[in-house]
């Protein structure tokens, strides 16, 4: 599987409008385009939005990256921000103990590894860092997103609420310093968002 993603920086109060236009309109696009799905995380303090669409393989990613920029364009202009910047990954990873609820809320880490060990890496997170993170208070799922040619990754973790997000901050962050340590791996930025829009067909990928 594979996953764009693009990020916006837009205007707080225009969060909400951005939502249903990306549920209403660039989901059911995307979809016939032939995506697996979209998810849309948002940031409303600091207005940062990623919507993430999945597409069973790179080539028709690649094909549908025309036609989908318009749908960008217009979201961006409803979220009175900018698009900053569009990203491709390979999902390397996925595993849900159940689905999302409403209100669920996400960390998000962005590092980076030499792109020799962007395989071992996979293998590392499948093996060593789910299983801690099933742990955490109110686990809902966890992804890795990878782009080996450059060893830029980005792990996602949904937890039910934002309680449970703020309850297990400490212990996310001990467990995160602890594995990039042993990975060898550095911290790029870390994110926490609510989810906004959960519909992403990804199989489980451990």
């Amino acid at each position: 599987m594979y996953a764009r993603s693009t990020t916006f920086q837009a205007e707080p109060a225009s969060i909400d409008a951005g939502v249903a236009y990306m549920r209403d309109t660039v989901l059911p696009a995307l979809e016939e385009l032939g995506a697996a799905g979209m998810s849309l995380m948002v940031d409303r303090r600091l207005g940062r939005c990623i919507a993430t669409s999945a597409w069973e393989s790179e080539a028709v990613m690649h094909l549908t990256a025309h036609a989908a920029r318009p749908l960008g364009e217009r979201a961006a202009e409803l979220l009175n921000g900018t698009r900053k910047e569009i990203n491709e990954w390979e999902v390397t990873a996925l595993h849900r103990d159940h689905r999302s609820p409403e209100g669920a809320c996400l960390r998000v880490a962005w590092f980076s590894v030499e792109p020799h060990q962007a395989d071992l890496l996979t293998d590392f997170y499948r093996t060593l860092v789910l299983p801690s993170l099933e742990k955490l208070e109110g686990f809902c799922s966890a992804s890795l997103l990878l782009d080996k040619p450059s060893g830029r990754a980005v792990s996602s973790v949904t937890f039910d609420n934002a309680t449970a997000l703020d309850n297990n901050r400490e212990q996310a962050s001990a467990l995160r310093t602890e594995k990039l340590a042993q990975l060898g791996g550095s911290l790029v930025d870390i994110c926490e968002f609510e989810l906004a829009i959960a519909h992403l067909r990804v199989p489980e990928l451990v």
